[in-house]
């Protein structure tokens, strides 16, 4: 008896001199971590920058698998949110500020450890990014606990990050290389009723501006009662690649053309029925430009007349709402063009062609008729005169 009391008491002596130890130490922590991802600048920002992709790529969500993610209706750029409870923990996180291409704060907490967290964006060589992922804050009670007994607060939230870059990298190295370019030839669209927004965007934001008008686009239809027709699409009136500039309208058909009375950011047209060489993109929107070419160069060789009073017309068949996977994202892209003329043609009109008589046929004496000795009529055929 007298052993085990001593263990008890040396058991408890240890635990309070680990309390002590770790209530004396700093629970201000600083970590950081770097990688290059062998993606595009814009591709990773957009990424990281949407919390539905966390769960994909945080080394402590893949490892759980008991995680439960909850999202709100904002999960993309600045207000965006997400929650989590774990086996290790519950938490959550706020995108606090964003520089598009370049950084996203944010604040989290998990289990009360705070931290700011900062994510920096570079391009490097190759078409690639460094990414610099850093968090400052202080931890919990028991999180300096779990630290203590686990290398430390370095080695524990780092090698997260370490995993989490890697991640990242490989997700993204498959997403955005698995694609596909079909152009497939003239089409005729039909005229579609549809609800729009309209404004002037930077080329290369039209993406991220659809996926933040669309759903209020839904969220109108909805609260009027009417009923989505089809697929959001994207009407581009001008496409100027020098000033980076397009002029769009963002739409979402309906069932019915409406009116919609002036003051509301939102209105109404009609997209009326034209032909149109038609492409379709399997994959990541970031190969839009290399469909764009591809339609071109269809156009060109085919020597189509394109229709010049508009750009184009994309309709997101499945975006992002949709799927999270960017490789199974599909656009289907159309360029206007002009009817070709119908041509008609004249049947050919026969000439008379003159052919030369030979001698034989112009000096050939006409037949004597032969002569005929009259018959006497029986008396069965004999007529009777008419006086």
């Amino acid at each position: 008896m007298k052993i085990l009391k001593y263990l008890f008491l040396l058991a408890l002596l240890s635990l309070v001199s680990l309390t002590v130890f770790v209530a004396t130490q700093k629970g201000d922590f600083s970590i950081e971590r770097s990688k290059v991802i062998n993606s595009p600048r814009a591709t990773v920002f957009n990424y990281v920058n949407d919390f539905r992709n966390f769960e994909d790529f945080e080394s402590w969500s893949i490892e759980d698998p008991m995680i439960k993610m909850t999202y709100p209706n904002n999960t993309i750029g600045n207000g965006a949110s997400y929650s989590w409870e774990g086996t290790e923990g519950n938490g959550q996180a706020t995108t606090i500020d964003t520089k598009e291409g370049e950084s996203i704060h944010q604040k989290m907490n998990f289990d009360g450890t705070e931290a700011d967290v900062n994510w920096i964006f570079k391009d490097t060589l190759g078409v690639k990014t460094k990414v610099t992922w850093k968090a400052t804050g202080r931890m919990s009670f028991l999180f300096k606990i779990y630290t203590a007994l686990n290398g430390g607060s370095d080695n524990v939230i780092g090698t997260i990050y370490e995993k989490s870059l890697a991640n990242i990298d490989k997700n993204l190295d498959f997403e955005t290389k698995t694609y596909a370019i079909k152009v497939n030839g003239v089409i005729k669209k039909e005229e579609t009723p549809y609800i729009r927004q309209t404004f002037t965007s930077e080329i290369q934001k039209v993406n991220k501006n659809a996926r933040a008008v669309i759903p209020k686009l839904i969220h109108f239809s909805e609260t009027n009662g009417l009923a989505a027709s089809g697929k959001p699409f994207i009407i581009y009136h001008t496409y100027d690649t020098a000033k980076g500039l397009a002029r769009i309208s963002i739409c979402l058909p309906i069932n019915k053309q409406i009116s919609i009375s002036s003051g509301s950011d939102i209105s109404s047209g009609k997209l009326n029925s034209f032909e149109g060489v038609k492409t379709t993109l399997n994959g990541d929107y970031t190969h839009i430009n290399e469909a764009i070419q591809k339609t071109t160069a269809f156009i060109n060789k085919e020597k189509i007349t394109p229709d010049l009073s508009w750009s184009h017309l994309e309709i997101l068949s499945v975006s992002k709402l949709d799927v999270k996977s960017p490789s199974k994202l599909v656009t289907e892209i159309y360029y206007p063009t002009q009817p070709k003329p119908v041509e008609v043609v004249a049947e050919p009109v026969s000439t008379p062609v003159y052919k030369p008589q030979t001698p034989a046929q112009t000096e050939t004496p006409a037949k004597k008729p032969a002569a005929v000795t009259p018959k006497t009529p029986s008396p069965e055929q004999q007529v009777p005169s008419e006086f």
